[in-house]
């Protein structure tokens, strides 16, 4: 029942978000394109506030971080030094009777979570003990070893010893066989290995979600990069690709930016950007697109120090998020079991969503792969002179730096946004049925921080509401509305996340003083008009979030 109402959740807030104008279909009027979206006139409002407070933290409130925006196209060596011409794919697998295409290992992915959704029947403390038995487990498979995975995948599923006491044997059954298939699927990615994919998909039962049969091709790699050619002539042009992530930008330009802004490490060079990725499976309206916007940084350190600042940015990126008011529950960490071959270590900042946990922002220490590739590909030296002393009380001189990288998606974010804040309340009494649909955003990533309302059309009161707003629109985005009821008004402002609304009626031609009403409590009270700059900044102010 649960998970019905979680999919009606989801599909009530897409409702919402194409009715009051924050996400539409690309090109919607001619059947639209496949995982690409508009952000309307309130979406694009939302998300700039999104952006805004990204920045603010990251660079704003860092004096050893600054920003940049570097070009989508770039010379196509870039992607060769980096690893994608050569390693950016997915593996795909297409399923004969649906002709429908989708990637194995997320084919693999959503049935462990369904042998998994067993762990509710098991206690805290023994879902706890799972948890750590998993993290060891997927620790050895991560190392090639695997050689257990047989007794742990029996017909009967019985537990075979008494290490792992767990209360419930029957939930314990389709556990291990999730554990079972998480570990082989991590050795398949890892050794490239695509039969053994198939025989995993075979073996395990997975079927097509719309034809509801296992009737698969074999998989196959599939490049997600999309390529164009750049040049005035068709003869002698490049083929060049559009960026597959914003990293790149920021590490080409590392020396610019070190050396202009006479940088000292730690440092950090922080970029908001689009990226395109040829997603096959894209689904879940915004959360997997094909072109997307990411916020990431990049932050520069000495070796051997890069364990330290990792565990500081996956701290400090937690709060970031947490700040907002969403439940601390609804957030976890993912520490990755399976490191890329960059990496020595990887967190996933997670989400709940209706669908399940998902990643809304990596955290990773990418040691000095990405400026020594760039450096080898270049020929040009990507070295940082450090004269400040070590312990031994020598320089430490040239090297090449570590990184530690924080991406968030921008749209995976604008949807956690909406998804956390999408509220329909019951306001029905003994004597009349009623109800409204409220956004409880942030008052700080509202897209209108004001409704301003003549209470009617006539006896000046526009001309007073007229005046107000235009003392408060320097400081504040505003909305002026005077068509229908005031209530009626009052449930379209909440609708949209509207912290304030400000009714003028004839009393406020008297004494200058309006009726503010507060979107969460639906309190109203009496206030001076003087007095509406200082309430509304004080609850929008971006100090309520970076403080």
């Amino acid at each position: 029942m649960a998970q019905k109402n979680n999919d009606e959740q989801f599909k009530n807030v897409i409702s919402h978000a194409k009715e009051y104008g924050f996400v539409f279909q690309s090109s919607e009027i001619y059947d639209g394109l496949s995982a690409v979206y508009d952000y309307g006139q309130l979406g694009a409002e939302l998300k700039n506030n999104i952006k805004t407070y990204w920045w603010k933290a990251m660079v704003q409130m860092h004096e050893n971080i600054v920003g940049i925006d570097s070009a989508i196209f770039m010379h196509p060596k870039v992607w060769k030094a980096s690893g994608h011409v050569d390693g950016f794919n997915d593996p795909m697998i297409d399923n004969k009777d649906s002709k429908k295409r989708y990637r194995a290992d997320q084919l693999l992915e959503n049935k462990i979570d369904e042998l998994y959704s067993e762990l509710i029947n098991f206690s805290a403390e023994n879902k706890a003990k799972f948890e750590e038995f998993q993290q060891e487990i997927l620790g050895l498979s991560d190392e090639g070893q695997a050689s257990w995975v047989p007794s742990f995948k029996d017909e009967e599923g019985i537990l075979d010893s008494n290490k792992f006491p767990f209360v419930d044997e029957v939930s314990w059954k389709f556990v291990k066989k999730g554990l079972a298939l998480e570990v082989e699927m991590n050795l398949a990615l890892k050794s490239e290995n695509l039969a053994l994919l198939k025989d995993l998909i075979v073996d395990y039962k997975v079927i097509c979600p719309i034809s509801k049969t296992s009737n698969w091709t074999d998989v196959r790699q599939f490049n997600l990069m999309f390529s164009t050619q750049f040049g005035a002539m068709a003869e002698g042009s490049d083929e060049v690709y559009l960026r597959p992530e914003t990293a790149q930008g920021i590490f080409v330009n590392f020396l610019n930016v070190q050396k202009s802004g006479r940088m000292k490490i730690p440092f950090g060079i922080a970029q908001i950007g689009k990226a395109f990725r040829n997603e096959v499976i894209a689904r879940q309206f915004i959360m997997r697109m094909r072109e997307f916007e990411q916020m990431e940084m990049q932050f520069f350190v000495r070796p051997g120090e890069d364990k330290k600042w990792f565990e500081y940015w996956k701290e400090a990126r937690l709060k970031w998020h947490k700040a907002l008011g969403t439940p601390p529950e609804k957030y976890r960490y993912h520490d990755h079991v399976k490191l890329a071959h960059y990496a020595n270590a990887a967190t996933d900042i997670e989400f709940e969503f209706p669908f399940g946990f998902k990643e809304v922002e990596g955290i990773h220490s990418r040691t000095d792969f990405d400026l020594t590739q760039h450096q080898e590909f270049s020929g040009k030296k990507l070295q940082y002179f450090d004269n400040d002393l070590n312990e031994d009380g020598k320089p430490y001189g040239n090297y090449v730096p570590y990184v530690i990288e924080t991406s968030i998606g921008l749209d995976r974010m604008f949807l956690l946004t909406m998804i956390n804040s999408f509220e329909e309340q019951d306001l029905s009494t003994e004597d009349k049925q009623d109800s409204r649909t409220l956004l409880r955003l942030h008052p700080a990533l509202a897209p209108y921080k004001v409704a301003v309302f003549p209470l009617t059309k006539k006896d000046g009161l526009p001309e007073k509401a007229r005046e107000i707003m235009d003392t408060l629109k320097f400081d504040f985005n505003c909305i002026y509305e005077e068509k229908d009821a005031i209530g009626k008004r009052y449930r379209r402002q909440d609708a949209i996340g509207t912290p304030f609304c400000l009714t003028i009626d004839h009393q406020s031609l008297e004494d200058n003083t309006v009726t503010i009403r507060h979107r969460d409590s639906m309190e109203q009270e009496r206030v001076a008009i003087a007095d509406l700059g200082d309430i509304v900044g004080k609850a929008v102010s971006w100090r309520n979030l970076l403080a």
